[in-house]
C-alpha cells in the first residue's frame, strides 16, 4: 500500500497515501483494533455542522482569517454531504472523550481543504492548521458532547419518530377497522369477558403514542449543547461570545433549535439528558416487544393456535416443513426491542461513567443512543408495512373461541350474584356443556333471562 509521511507532536508516521486523515487517526487506528463498531456517521456528519460554524463564529469574532474560515468551511459541507464517509475510519472503542474522532474530522479537514486549495495531498505544508485553526476555540471536551446531542436529536426526529408515528397510526387504522368486532377477552392467558377486536387494537395505538409522548417530552433536553465550555466548562482559550454564536449558526444549518447550555460544567461531566432520552426509547421498547407477542400469539395456529387474526404470509416459514407461515415481523421487533432494552443498562452505567470535569464514556453512549434509534425506527417502519398493514380478522374463529366463553357468564352476576354465577360456569366445563344449557339446568336463569342478560355486544362496554 501506498504511503505519505504524517507528523504529529509524537513524531512521524505512514499514513495511507489516498486518504485524508493524517497522524492522531493513523495512531488511533493503530492502538485502539478493538471490535468491528466504527464512529456512527451521524457524529461525522454533526461534527461537521459544528466545525463549519466554529469557523464562521471564530472569522466574525476576529480569529480566523476569512480565507481560512472558507476553505474549512467548504470541506464541511462536503463532510456533511456524505462525500467523505470513507475517510472516518475509527472505532468506538477509544478514549472516552472522542479525542481521537475530533482530531479524525480536523485532520481531514485541514488534508482536503489543502487539496481544495490546489495542492497535491501529501505535498508541501498546508497553512492550515488541525489544532490551531480547524480546533480554535474548541476542545474534544465541549465538541464531542455537542456532536452527540445533535446527532441524537436529528436522527430521532427524522428517522426514529416519523416510523413510530407511521406504526402508532397503522395501529390506529386497524382499531378503526376491527370496531364493532366482538371477542372474547383474555387475562392471566385465560378467557375473559368480551372486547372488540377493534379495542384491543386501541390499546396497542395509545401504548405506543403515549411513548412517543414521552420520547418528544425527552429529546428537549438534547437541544442544549456544550460547544464554547471548552476543556472543562470554564471557555477557556475561546473568545467571549463564541460558543453563543456558534451555536447560532449550528441551529440555523440544521433547522433544529439547539440553545446553549445553561451550565457548561454539567453538559462536558455528565450525560444525563442521553440517559433521559434512551429511558424513553427502552419504554418504546417495552410496549412494541408486549404488541408484537400480543399479535403474533392472536395469529398463532393457524388451527392449533388462537387464530383469531390473520398475519400477512411474506415468506415461507420453514425449511422441513411445506406451507409453514412465521410471524416473522413480529419476531424481528421483539428481538430489537431485547436490543434496545440491553442497550438502557449500557447507557445506564455509561452515563454515571464520569469523574470530575469529565464523562469518559462519551463514544459508547452516543452509538448505544443512535443504535437503538435507528433500529427502532427501521423496525417500526418495516412492521407497520410487512404486518400491521395487512392484518385480516378471522370471524369464524372468533366467533367459535366467543361462543365457547365461559367468561359471558359475569353478564348474570348483577341478576343473580357471583356465587351462582360461577356455579353455573363450573359445572358447564366440567359436565362440557354450554354455559347457556348449564345456566338453565341450573333454575337460577330461565331460557329467556340468559339470552336477554348474556349479550357479548353489550358486555363490551358499561352498563347503560
Amino acid at each position: 500500500m501506498e504511503t505519505r509521511t504524517e507528523k504529529d507532536t509524537l513524531g512521524e508516521i505512514e499514513v495511507p497515501a489516498a486518504r485524508y486523515w493524517g497522524a492522531q487517526t493513523q495512531r488511533s487506528l493503530a492502538n485502539f483494533d478493538i471490535g468491528e463498531e466504527l464512529m456512527p456517521l451521524e457524529v461525522i456528519r454533526a461534527y461537521a455542522r459544528i466545525k463549519q460554524a466554529a469557523a464562521e463564529a471564530n472569522c466574525e469574532l476576529g480569529e480566523l482569517p476569512a480565507d481560512k474560515a472558507t476553505l474549512i468551511s467548504r470541506v464541511c459541507q462536503e463532510i456533511a454531504d456524505g462525500e467523505l464517509d470513507d475517510h472516518f475510519p475509527l472505532s468506538v472503542w477509544q478514549t472516552g472523550s472522542g479525542t481521537q474522532t475530533n482530531m479524525n474530522v480536523n485532520e481531514v479537514i485541514v488534508n482536503r481543504a489543502h487539496v481544495l486549495a490546489g495542492n497535491a495531498l501529501g505535498q508541501g505544508t498546508p497553512e492550515l492548521g488541525a489544532n490551531d485553526d480547524v480546533n480554535r476555540s474548541q476542545s474534544s471536551n465541549d465538541t464531542f458532547p455537542t456532536a452527540m446531542h445533535i446527532a441524537a436529536y436529528t436522527s430521532l426526529q427524522t428517522r426514529t419518530l416519523p416510523a413510530l408515528d407511521t406504526l402508532a397510526a397503522g395501529l390506529q387504522a386497524r382499531a378503526e377497522a376491527f370496531e364493532g368486532i366482538v371477542k372474547t377477552g383474555r387475562t392471566h392467558f385465560m378467557d375473559a369477558t368480551p372486547i372488540t377486536l377493534g379495542q384491543e387494537f386501541s390499546g396497542y395505538a395509545a401504548q405506543l403514542e403515549q411513548g412517543v409522548v414521552q420520547l418528544r417530552a425527552a429529546i428537549l433536553s438534547l437541544l442544549p449543547l456544550a460547544l464554547g465550555g471548552t476543556a472543562v466548562g470554564t471557555g477557556l482559550n475561546a473568545p467571549a461570545g463564541f460558543g453563543a454564536l456558534a451555536i447560532l449558526k449550528i441551529a440555523a444549518a440544521t433547522g433544529f433549535a439547539f440553545r446553549e447550555a445553561d451550565n457548561r460544567f454539567a453538559a462536558l461531566a455528565a450525560h444525563d439528558a442521553l440517559v433521559e432520552v434512551h429511558g424513553a426509547l427502552n419504554r418504546l421498547a417495552v410496549a412494541l416487544a408486549k404488541i408484537a407477542n400480543d399479535i403474533r400469539m392472536l395469529g398463532s395456529g393457524p388451527r392449533a393456535g388462537i387464530g383469531e387474526i390473520k398475519l400477512p404470509a411474506n415468506e415461507p416459514g420453514s425449511s422441513i416443513m411445506p406451507g409453514k407461515i412465521n410471524p416473522t415481523q413480529c419476531e424481528a421487533m421483539v428481538m430489537v426491542c431485547t436490543r434496545v432494552m440491553g442497550n438502557d443498562t449500557t447507557m445506564t452505567v455509561a452515563g454515571s461513567g464520569g469523574q470530575f470535569e469529565l464523562n469518559t464514556c462519551k463514544p459508547v453512549m452516543i452509538s448505544t443512543l443512535l443504535q437503538s434509534a435507528r433500529l427502532l425506527g427501521d423496525a417500526c417502519d418495516s412492521f407497520c408495512r410487512h404486518c400491521v398493514k395487512g392484518i385480516e380478522p378471522n370471524p369464524e374463529r372468533i366467533q367459535q373461541h366467543l361462543a365457547e366463553s365461559l367468561m359471558l357468564v359475569t353478564a348474570l352476576n348483577p341478576h343473580i350474584g357471583y356465587y351462582k354465577a360461577a356455579e353455573i360456569a363450573q359445572k358447564a366445563f366440567s359436565d362440557g356443556v354450554s354455559l347457556r344449557e348449564a345456566a338453565i339446568a341450573s333454575g337460577y336463569v330461565s331460557a329467556d333471562d340468559f339470552d336477554d342478560w348474556v349479550d357479548p355486544a353489550r358486555m363490551t362496554g358499561p352498563e347503560n
